[in-house]
């Protein structure tokens, strides 16, 4: 604020940085991130990080028993990507109930960004959806729990971020232990495809970009999660629409889904239903903690539903699984360890040898005397 006098009279005038109108009056911090109505910003750090990892283990546990379940039904195999087209119907409705729910309606991100995250988006949930049509599901998550280390290159490419020996350690321990862990179902019937294989693998690729663009997009525009979903989905239905037309894809899954409305669409809503609601979770975390650890969450979330499947469907035991869990903790100690350096402190190897010498020293010296 800038007050000028003169001799006839006193004026004041305001100055008002222009960065204070891109925000809207109904935020009241730049920070505010809301969850299907829960307002995280109120929170700190180890609540906000409880509540976005139950989110995402709750929802996303439902959301891939009911994915197993629709491809589990004789026939609906080959259209994994009428079935993604559904969703993304789905998540547009949801997206846009949500909008009008918050104050600010405002689409902060540019057009052309949303275009691009659409595609990756439509490249990530369609392939995976459709590699199902090839692959049995522990085979699937076999390539998926690698998702951890093209998300640390895509960080390294798309936001020159660099990260240490603890990220990494944890990446790797993490997609060790997941792979060893579901290499025991995946031999009860492995049914490897080559097109399944290259599906999922294009579908790894864009996973790994899209956590590292959203990130990037959502906090240089402060996007809200709901603002994300609305435009990334509705104009990735758009893509998905325009290729199963084209492809004369789109008449056949419309004739099998109507005879079998309830299997299918009743089916897919839950299933939509329950993807959106983990996705509001994941792209929070997204937003406070970043894409690495996001994804270690999503990846964590399937070891769980490997040992859910253990527990409630008869399977062999073998100590396998006890090695491959250890390794997954350990991967995410790392991890946590690699965020909170500064408050959690291990001794070094330097360290240790140092005190032992000590140690040593003091004991000699006490002999001596």
């Amino acid at each position: 604020m800038d007050l000028k006098f003169s001799n006839s009279r006193k004026y004041v005038s305001i100055s008002v940085s222009s960065k204070a109108h891109a925000m809207s009056p109904h935020i009241k911090s730049i920070d505010d991130i809301v969850v299907l109505g829960i307002n995280l910003s109120k929170f700190n750090k180890p609540t906000q990080f409880f509540i976005c990892v139950t989110g995402v283990f709750v929802f996303y546990l439902i959301y891939g028993y009911l994915q197993e379940l629709i491809f589990s039904m004789e026939g609906f195999k080959p259209f994994g990507w009428y079935l993604t087209l559904v969703q993304f119907g789905f998540y547009s409705v949801f997206g846009l109930i949500e909008l009008q729910l918050i104050q600010d309606k405002r689409r902060r991100i540019p057009g052309k960004t949303y275009m691009i995250i659409a595609f990756l988006t439509v490249g990530t949930m369609g392939l995976s959806n459709t590699s199902l049509g090839y692959l049995n599901y522990p085979t699937q998550v076999i390539f998926k729990c690698c998702k951890l280390i093209p998300v640390m290159l895509g960080g390294v490419f798309i936001q020159g971020k660099r990260y240490n020996i603890a990220d990494v350690s944890a990446a790797v321990c993490m997609s060790l232990g997941l792979i060893w862990f579901t290499l025991a179902d995946s031999t009860v019937a492995p049914n490897f495809n080559l097109t399944g294989v290259v599906l999922i693998s294009l579908a790894l690729c864009a996973d790994a970009v899209i956590g590292n663009v959203q990130e990037k997009a959502m906090k240089m525009h402060n996007a809200s999660n709901s603002e994300m979903v609305l435009y990334s989905y509705s104009i990735g239905f758009v893509y998905i629409l325009l290729g199963l037309t084209c492809t004369t894809g789109l008449s056949p899954a419309v004739a099998f889904c109507s005879k079998h409305p309830v299997q299918t669409y009743g089916y897919a809503f839950l299933f939509s239903l329950t993807g959106y609601f983990g996705i509001s979770f994941v792209l929070a975390l997204i937003k406070i903690f970043g894409a690495l650890l996001a994804v270690t969450v999503t990846t964590g979330r399937k070891a769980m539903t490997i040992v859910l499947s253990f527990i409630f469907f008869a399977k062999p035991f073998t100590f396998q699984y006890v090695w491959s869990a250890l390794l997954v903790v350990l991967g995410i100690f790392l991890n946590v360890y690699s965020k909170n350096m500064d408050k959690i402190k291990l001794p070094s190897l330097y360290g240790l040898l140092n005190k032992k010498m000590e140690n040593r020293k003091t004991r000699t010296l006490a002999q001596t005397v």
